[in-house]
């Protein structure tokens, strides 16, 4: 029997509302994690789905976001800033738990190169929009923080860090 490709590091489905969730003490021992998010946002304010590693707050990371509602489309660059913009960036997050993000966190065990993040998001009401982001440092990422700002993640989102080993 073939060996499985994601295997299940971490898992947390939120009882209340909060603002981030983080998944600390990741293991080396992959090459590359996949996050499947499931959420949605507590108010109508803007709001996105965005993601640190390693706590690092500098302003090291960037990223290229191409968005489509269904009746326009527009992209974006966001160059140095203290986050990685991984999904809605437009919009709020619907109010309740309707939407679906995947992101794959390229060799983020490797210390000799920086880190790249694709992720793609949709949201049933309002858009879909995919990015590719990147960190500027060398460490092995051990820790992944996933925000909204202006709001909180709702209850009942749940998000599942995989790792992914070579064969």
């Amino acid at each position: 029997m073939p060996a499985a490709t994601y295997n299940c590091i971490a898992k947390e489905t939120l009882s209340s509302a909060q603002s981030s969730v983080t998944f600390s003490t990741i293991s080396g021992s992959y090459t590359d994690l996949i996050a499947i998010i499931n959420t949605g946002g507590t108010t109508s304010s803007l709001s996105s789905l965005q993601m640190q590693f390693n706590s690092d707050t500098g302003s090291n990371y960037s990223t290229t976001a191409l968005y489509a509602t269904g009746s326009s489309v527009a992209s974006g660059a966001y160059p140095n800033q203290t986050k990685m913009l991984i999904g809605n960036i437009p919009a709020a997050l619907p109010q309740d738990v309707k939407t679906t993000c995947i992101v794959h966190i390229q060799n983020y065990s490797n210390t000799t190169t920086y880190k790249t993040a694709l992720a793609r998001f949709n949201d049933s009401a309002n858009d879909i929009n995919v990015t590719v982001s990147l960190w500027r440092n060398t460490n092995a990422v051990n820790t992944v923080i996933f925000l909204t700002p202006l709001s909180n993640f709702a209850i009942g989102s749940t998000f599942t860090l995989y790792g992914i080993k070579a064969e």
